[in-house]
Parts: structure tokens; sequence; C-alpha cells
């Protein structure tokens, strides 16, 4: 390989311009296209930066090794850079006024027949992972992960300019109760103890406010062993905050600056202040904790429209304290009954028995329900919901959670599905005062809406150290969420910086005196040494890079992202490993483990 030996690389094929016309170059890259002309052989070479048109003249010498070349080829050439003929030029190419004429050229590596062409957008998302080492190759995966890199850089300078350090923390570290499930690690040399893969550096940065860093940050990688969906995986990147001797507003402060200055770099867009919105009121009026306010469709409490309602089912909820709840259809009147069966199918998938339906028509009012509530009743759920002539209403009627996850989803379809949402801008909203516990029904006790580390609002601290398990429900918690056109993009809270009150906490979730030493012994200890107020947020890289990329899917921002199933199909791990491998860690797999093994 003479090249690389005497002749190295002097540009990127994106970076040639007509100002290097005369001069000799050398590139090496990939073959995008080949097209022989019979005395012309044209070559677009592509590279990291772009693509530059090479041109194989046959007074050259070793024109007839051109012949070889196909794409995906890796090759090496030295010419001169010439301006294109009158008239060829490609304006749609940033190097499309230039070729290079070749005079030395090598073929480096040769490819095999693809498996799909690489410019082709439309192919099966699986058949581009099982490739990801191709799919990478393409204009649209090298655009995105260049883009994460310069936002990457871009918050680690700002960060850092802002008086923030970067520290490290293990990867190996301590398994905790409380969120998702825990990656477990086996430990060879203390058999049958673990580590876990951190699900985020939560006590380690605490306890590095207590260590006086009193300003931290790090781009922490993250793992959690739960469902996916197109916007999160089982590793996933967080832009990981935490700062001492401060309050919500201050956090909430200087992460608005961040979130100014990425949009302005990034999409030159001016963000004016963001507003805030508490938890109720994003659930009352959107279903959701992370409402895409670029629409403004909202739940309506249709209660006060029912009065004394002589329909039983909506007697039977009214009874046992639930809600009543509707969400308008714009132009919703001219659906079909098929159409509203569809959403009815969905409404039962997010937890509902059912939906009703209105439809407002210029002579009358139609409803699935209409023989058991009169026109008077009818026509005040259309004049409680501000429905028009021509919209309809669709009708949940359950306890508020569930009311909540139905009309909230079926709002977001709403407006993907009717247009109602303008993508030509981002919104952003931050959502503040959660409640500091929710119940698990299935563990049958209080968990943390947030985390455990997670302070209660002032006025509520005390209900947490009396132990008031019947006031746990009124809890707001010191905490917020970011959110972009829908997304969570960053959440955090002020912490639990008094042990006793920490120790409150644990004891409020459930956990024994024993449980909670054996567990976070080393963290209560460590807040008796000295620890000042402090909080925190953490973003989510894959998200925000997401939206910034323009796409809906953080796999197109991720190098090797895994499947729905937690697979990566181009290594196919996860993988079996040998008896003689577990045996080290002390391991023994169950029979019913065994016999999925021996299956695959």
């Amino acid at each position: 390989m003479s090249f690389l030996k005497s002749i190295k690389r002097t540009h990127y094929c994106g970076q040639l311009t007509s100002q290097l016309v005369g001069q000799t170059v050398c590139v090496m890259g990939w073959v995008d296209t080949r097209r022989d002309h019979g005395s012309l052989i044209f070559v677009d070479l592509r590279d990291r930066q772009g693509l530059v048109q090479i041109v194989f003249d046959p007074s050259q010498k070793g024109f007839e090794a051109s012949h070889k070349i196909r794409s995906e080829y890796v090759v090496a050439l030295q010419g001169v850079v010439q301006l294109r003929p009158q008239g060829m030029a490609n304006s749609k190419m940033v190097t499309g006024d230039i070729e290079i004429s070749v005079q030395k050229f090598e073929i480096l590596s040769e490819s095999a027949p693809l498996p799909y062409q690489i410019d082709d957008n439309a192919v099966n998302e699986n058949l581009r992972l099982k490739y990801r080492y191709l799919d990478l190759r393409s204009p649209r995966m090298q655009k995105n992960l260049r883009l994460r890199h310069d936002v990457t850089l871009f918050v680690r300078n700002f960060l850092s300019q802002s008086g923030f350090l970067e520290i490290e923390t293990p990867i190996l570290y301590k398994s905790t109760p409380e969120g998702a499930r825990d990656y477990l690690v086996p430990s060879r040399v203390n058999q049958g103890h673990f580590y876990a893969l951190p699900q985020s550096p939560q006590t380690l940065k605490q306890i590095l406010m207590i260590s006086g860093y009193d300003r931290y940050f790090q781009i922490a990688r993250c793992f959690r062993d739960e469902d996916l969906r197109a916007d999160r995986q089982p590793e996933f990147t967080q832009i990981d905050i935490e700062m001492s001797f401060i309050d919500e507003e201050d956090v909430i402060a200087q992460n608005e600056k961040l979130l100014v200055e990425i949009w302005k770099n990034f999409k030159g867009v001016t963000i004016g202040a963001v507003p805030k919105m508490t938890y109720q009121e994003a659930m009352d009026k959107y279903g959701s904790d992370k409402p895409d306010i670029r629409f403004d469709l909202q739940i309506v409490d249709l209660i006060p429209a029912l009065g004394a309602t002589s329909f039983q089912v909506f007697k039977d909820v009214l009874a046992r304290k639930g809600v009543i709840r509707g969400l308008p259809v714009p132009k919703g009147a001219s659906e079909s009954r098929g159409y509203y069966d569809r959403l009815t199918e969905m409404a039962k998938t997010y937890g509902a028995k059912g939906l009703v339906w209105v439809k407002k028509e210029a002579d009358k009012i139609q409803s699935s329900i209409s023989k058991f509530l009169t026109e008077a009743e009818l026509q005040a759920l259309c004049d409680r919901a501000q429905i028009k002539v021509g919209d309809g209403l669709i009708i949940v009627a359950d306890e508020f959670d569930v009311t909540c996850a139905v009309l909230g989803a079926i709002r977001n379809h709403l407006g993907q599905t009717l247009g109602l949402i303008d993508t030509t801008q981002d919104k952003f909203l931050w959502v503040v005062d959660f409640p500091l516990f929710e119940y698990s029904a299935d563990d049958k006790r209080w968990v943390a809406r947030h985390h455990p580390f997670t302070s209660p609002k002032d006025e509520h601290a005390d209900i947490m150290i009396g132990n008031q398990e019947s006031r746990f429900g009124e809890c707001l918690a010191k905490a917020y969420d970011l959110v972009c056109n829908g997304y969570e993009i960053a959440g955090g809270s002020v912490r639990i910086f008094r042990p006793e009150l920490q120790q409150s906490m644990f004891r409020a979730l459930g956990l024994t005196a024993k449980d909670i030493q054996k567990k976070f012994g080393f963290f209560i200890e460590a807040l008796k040494y000295g620890t000042p107020p402090h909080g925190g947020i953490a973003w989510g890289m894959d998200r925000l890079v997401m939206i910034l990329a323009n796409t809906n899917a953080i796999r197109e921002v991720i190098a090797f992202p895994k499947t729905a199933k937690a697979t990566d199909l181009m290594s196919e791990c996860p993988t079996p490993v040998g008896f003689e491998q577990l045996s080290e860690v002390g391991i023994r797999l169950t029979p019913a483990a065994e016999k999925l093994v021996s299956n695959d």
C-alpha cells in the first residue's frame, strides 16, 4: 500500500473547493457510484465529510485498473483539482463545481456485493440494524452522529465555562432497590456477590456534593433493564448535572440557559422564557405529565354538564368518586362509526372499558348513548366541551389515572393524524410540583414518584417525618421536568440533604431499619458529615439529539442501538455463555433457562 507509506491524505472529500483548482491533492474513501462513459470513468468518492467527483482519463497511467472499481471499494488516489466543464457543475453537491483528475490511485480494499443499497431509506430497519456498519455509512447516519458529537462537545464546553467540573463515576456499582430493574454483574473474586450497572449516578453525584465539588457534570452511561419504546434503550446517555447551595429555581434557570444556547446554536432559533405548569394542571388539561403543547386540544371535565344523570354507567363511576372527561375531535362529526370503534379499541389498550362518542351535526346531535341521555343533556355536553357544528367528542368515565392515560394517548393520536401539530416550531414546558409518592396497587405500598432522594416541599416534610401514611398522597416534591414537543428531555429535583428526613423517606417506602442499613447505610452515614442543600437534573442525551435531528426514533442517533427486544442484530447479542464461564462466577442456570439456551 504505497499510498499509506509514501503519500498521505491531504483533504477530506467534502472539503475540496474551487480555491484548490490546480493543486495536487490526495483523498481516500469509499466508492459511492461509478459511471463508465467509455473514454472516461467517473467515480463519486465518499468519506465522512461528503462526496467529490473523480475522473479517470485513459491517457493516464493505470487507467485500465480503474475498470475494477465497484461500489463500496475503498480507494486512495492522488490527482489535480480542476473545474468541471461548462454546464456540468452539480449544484446539489457542495463540491459540485470541481472534480479531481486522477494521476495515481490504489484499491485499498474490495467490497462484497451489498445486501441493500446504502442510500435506500425505505429498506427494512432490521436489515439496516443487522448491517449497521453499512447503515452508518449513509449520509443520514453520518449527519446524525456528527450532530451528536457537536451537541456533546457544546454541552461539555458550556458547562465547563459555567464552573462545572466533569467527574466520572463508576460503572460497576451497588444494586439499588427502587426504580427499574438493574443489570447485574457477578463478581468472580467475591462469589455470590454482584455489582449493578448504574441506572444513574444518583447517590454518587450527591456524595460529590457532600465532598465539596459544588458544580458537577458528567456525560454518563446509564443502564435499565426495562421494556423498551422507540425513544428508550437499555443503555443510554445522560447529561448529568448536580449543584450545591441552590433551590428549584436555580437549577431551572441554569438549565434554561443551556437549553436556549443549544437551540440557538443548532437550530438558529431564539427561545423565550419557558412557561411552567404544575403536574396537576398538565394532567387535567392534557392527560400527560409531558404534554405536546404545539397544539391546543384540551381535555374537559364533563361532570358539571351531567347534573343528575340517569345513565347508569356514569352514575356508577360518580358513586365511586371517579371522573367523566371528554376530548373534542375536530371535524369528528363526519367520521364513521368504524372510526370511533378504532378509537375505542385504542382506549381499551390504555385501560378503559370503552368510550362514548358524540357528533354535533347541523340539525342534530348523535351519540353512542343517545337512548340514555336527553337531547338537552347531549347539548350540555357539547356546550361544556365547546365543540362546534361538525366536531365530535369522545368521553371516558373511569378513575382519574385511567382517563388521563386514555385521553392523553388519543390526544397525541389526533394531533398526528389530523395534522393539528405545528411541526415548524418546538414548544417547551417546565412541569413542576409533582406528587412525591404514588400508590402501587400491585405492591400495596407507596413508591417514590421520581426516586427516594427527592425532597418534599418544605410544608410537607413533617408528614414524612411523622410517617403520616394517610397523608402521603398530599405530599408534593421539589421536582421538575423539562418537556419538548411531548418528550421529557430533562428531569430532576432538589435532593433530601438531612439524614433524618432521608431515613423517613426510606421508612415511608416500606424499608426496615435493617434494609436501610444494608442498602443505603453508606449514604446515610455520608449525610451526617455536613451536607449542603443540593439538587440537579439529568438530560436524556439520546432524546435531545433525536429532536434536534428531526427524527422520532433514538436508534437514528445512536451508533449501535438495540431493538425493542433489547437485542443487537449485528453482533447477535445477548448470547449464552459456556458452563466454565458461569462456574467461574458461581452461577448455575435454572432448568427453564437451560432449556431456553439449549434451543438457541
